[in-house]
């Protein structure tokens, strides 16, 4: 027995398990379309900095002797120029920015309100949930885009950062919905009948133990819904609610670029090409993350 004591492996020399969170990036990294859609979200948002930022040409330089010239290395427009001669390769990654940031930022917006009200709906519950639940039934009554146009249209702002706050203020419908479910879910759980037990407030109950518990589901939607903004954000330039000039984006180019399809298609083909990169690559992302997070996946 004591020789067995002391052949005994030690206690240290055990390897610890992986955490929970560790398993699922584990998953997530060897999901190989998901790594994909990072490199090529991450190459994209690094190029739209640096191309504007290194060339020799702006976004609204006019150059009358380069007007609708097509693409050539040799003349130093990759991508050609538009009805103004200017550099469409330095307009379409320019754009990136403002498309991204719309994505990005809209969706925070989104994940922020939806968090806050599908919480507060879910944990107090009765009448309270009752209210803020038929609220969202009315709104969801809107088509979301038609909704998102009259507000452009009603305020009459320019501003890029309405668009962000008109996309946002619309899209946290459905992540409201999300949260409240998961918020029912949590309240019962036996850390919360704790805190209820020793008396905490309920502001702290709430900040504390529910919405941390229940922003891990929604992250999924939160990617799906990054392009599903950018598309929008496309739709309102192409209908000249969105961004304006000087200012571009991916939807404002391929609104310009349809009014010359026949005689410069380059105008056309460039932004919508990485306008369809970008979103496969978010959906591929959120498929990843959809995988490594279900709790059924081994």
């Amino acid at each position: 027995m004591t020789e067995q004591i002391i052949n005994a492996p030690a206690l240290d020399a055990v390897p610890p398990g992986k955490s929970p969170g560790r398993r699922a990036l584990d998953r997530f990294m060897r999901n190989r379309m998901a790594m994909g859609g990072v490199v090529v979200i991450a190459i994209i948002a690094i190029l739209s900095f640096l191309v504007p930022a290194l060339s020799p040409h702006d976004i609204v330089e006019v150059n009358w002797s380069h007007v609708l010239s097509p693409p050539s290395f040799s003349s130093g427009f990759w991508f050609g120029t538009d009805v103004n001669g200017r550099d469409l390769m330095v307009r379409t990654f320019y754009a990136g920015r403002i498309s991204l940031a719309i994505g990005l930022l809209a969706t925070a917006i989104a994940f922020v309100i939806g968090v806050v009200y599908g919480s507060i709906s879910g944990f107090f519950g009765g009448r309270v949930d009752a209210v803020m639940m038929r609220i969202c039934d009315v709104i969801y009554a809107l088509p979301t885009l038609f909704f998102i146009v009259i507000l452009v249209t009603v305020f009459r702002a320019k501003n890029i950062f309405f668009v962000f706050m008109c996309i946002g203020a619309v899209e946290w419908l459905t992540m409201a919905r999300i949260v409240r479910g998961q918020t029912l879910s949590v309240k019962r759980k036996e850390y919360v009948e704790s805190a209820w037990a020793i008396g905490l407030p309920r502001s702290k109950i709430l900040t504390r133990y529910i919405i941390p518990n229940v922003t891990g589901a929604v992250i999924v939607y939160v990617t799906l819904l990054i392009p599903v903004n950018i598309l929008i954000e496309s739709y309102l330039s192409f209908l000249g609610l969105g961004v304006q000039e000087p200012l571009t984006s991916w939807g404002l180019l391929i609104a310009q670029g349809s009014t010359e399809l026949a005689g410069a298609p380059w105008l056309l083909i460039f932004p919508a090409f990485f306008l369809t990169v970008t979103l496969f690559a978010f959906n591929f992302i959120g498929d990843g993350l959809r995988d490594a997070l279900d709790p059924r996946d081994r």
